[in-house]
């Protein structure tokens, strides 16, 4: 496909990297020579210095011949008139990244007034992700599918736990929960395990699972359920701001730390239900006295990367609260993996994945097409969700009976769409209007019938 990504800023050559990765055209453009220099040398994209607002700019980007425009400058109007030019002038889909929370407000009506395909808002997919693990406190990392009614979560296996030396294939029978084992992280190896394979202590395993079910199954293997009741947010920025949106009337109280005077009297206005306090997150006397030794729950969200890991240990080393870090800079995933810091979210990464997952449903072919992409396990694994269309080759038969590549594994089962949710085995089989999760070590996978041999 022929895309022109507008900005090329940290989100944008996030999307630019991985898209050029998947064989696709593309055109970049932004205002900074500097960065078009970088980004043309370390890629092979063309790139375009100017406003992308302008259409003579966009023409010589080749918007004549694109079919998506993703518009992810620093300004959100900047965002939405590059769409709409590209819309008027070419006809192709447009993506706009809008971050605001005023027009987050209005988002419907901007989509179909603008005519864009898909809204995009960092901020906001990551404050979802962290309202989901403060929800779920014993998972590190948590995917969702069939509109949240699925989850894929990791948690470390703990010593002493039913699971430890215990084979995939008889985890139902002995622990009697139905959830489905994806992954298995060792000594940085990952699998996708076989009914053989033998777990172990200290392990970052991957289940899929219906919340209930999920559950069930940490309260058998040993992993504490406790409910969160208190969270201390470092940073007042746009994430905490819609964090803190999203935990209104969960039950939990928020504390938020701000540096900015005028920043903590406007959270103050929007969330007088939480406690907003104006002074240094870094400093460990006001984190003692705001009580980090008894929190549930600790989310470093300032700018700086190396301050939430600082922050983050910290609070590991205070308190046993669940904790929650966000990391911008890419290069930082393989050392921090190394390091006990609790869950890592990623904005950047969370836009990538969700214009990959667009981007391959625009290039279905008759028999399915993606509706959610993740990447798990810094990009080693995909989890992906297919709706099951006529014509697909995998309708009918058992799972059983299908030539999977090797490396696939089909995880869940969605039936209808919007139907009961199914944990699959050898005898299942899939029909027409089901959704499947599959999780993969292959990439690039844009139809069901790509799990095929």
């Amino acid at each position: 496909m022929r895309i022109i990504v507008a900005g090329c800023g940290k989100v944008g050559w996030t999307i630019t990297e991985e898209l050029s990765r998947e064989g696709h055209d593309i055109a970049v453009i932004d205002i900074r020579p500097k960065v078009i220099e970088a980004i043309t040398n370390s890629f092979d994209v063309l790139g375009v210095v100017g406003n992308a607002a302008s259409f003579n700019v966009q023409k010589e980007a080749g918007i004549d011949r694109a079919d998506l425009l993703i518009a992810v400058t620093d300004a959100d109007e900047e965002n939405m008139l590059t769409c709409l030019i590209a819309k008027k002038a070419a006809g192709c889909r447009t993506v706009a990244r809008v971050r605001n929370p005023v027009y987050t407000e209005e988002i419907g009506f901007i989509k179909e007034e603008l005519g864009l395909s898909m809204i995009i808002n960092p901020e906001l997919a990551a404050a979802g992700e962290i309202a989901s693990l403060l929800r779920f406190p014993s998972a590190i990392d948590i995917d969702s599918f069939a509109r949240g009614r699925l989850s894929l979560l990791k948690f470390v296996i703990p010593e002493g736990s039913p699971l430890d030396r215990c084979a995939v294939k008889d985890i139902r029978k002995s622990i009697k929960a139905d959830v489905l084992i994806c992954t298995d992280e060792r000594n940085g190896e990952v699998v996708i395990p076989d009914g053989h394979f033998v777990l172990q202590a200290k392990d970052k395993a991957s289940i899929v699972a219906t919340p209930d079910n999920a559950r069930a199954f940490f309260d058998h293997i040993g992993l504490e359920q406790h409910r969160i009741r208190s969270c201390i947010i470092i940073g007042g920025g746009t994430i905490a701001y819609y964090l803190m949106r999203a935990l209104r009337g969960t039950g939990i109280h928020v504390t938020v730390i701000e540096q900015d005077e005028a920043r903590c009297r406007y959270l103050s206005e929007q969330y007088p239900q939480a406690d907003i306090i104006c002074g240094d997150g870094t400093n460990e006397r006001l984190l003692q006295e705001e009580g980090i030794a008894a929190a549930d729950s600790f989310v470093a969200l300032t700018g700086i990367d190396e301050t939430n890991i600082f922050l983050t240990l910290y609070a590991k080393n205070a308190s046993k609260a669940k904790s929650v870090v966000k990391v911008g800079h890419v290069g930082y995933r393989d050392i921090l993996e190394t390091m006990d810091l609790g869950s890592i979210v990623d904005p950047k990464s969370l836009t990538a994945e969700r214009i990959i997952s667009f981007v391959r449903a625009m290039q279905n072919s008759i028999g399915s097409n993606v509706e959610t992409l993740y990447r798990l396990i810094e990009g080693k694994v995909e989890a992906l969700e297919f709706a099951i269309q006529e014509g697909s080759p995998v309708v009918g038969p058992q799972l059983s009976e299908l030539r999977t590549k090797k490396g696939v594994l089909v995880a869940a089962i969605n039936r209808g769409g919007n139907g009961k949710i199914l944990i699959p085995n050898g005898q299942s089989t899939i029909q027409v209007g089901d959704r499947v999760v599959v999780v993969t070590t292959h990439s690039g996978f844009r139809d069901i019938k790509d799990i095929l041999e």
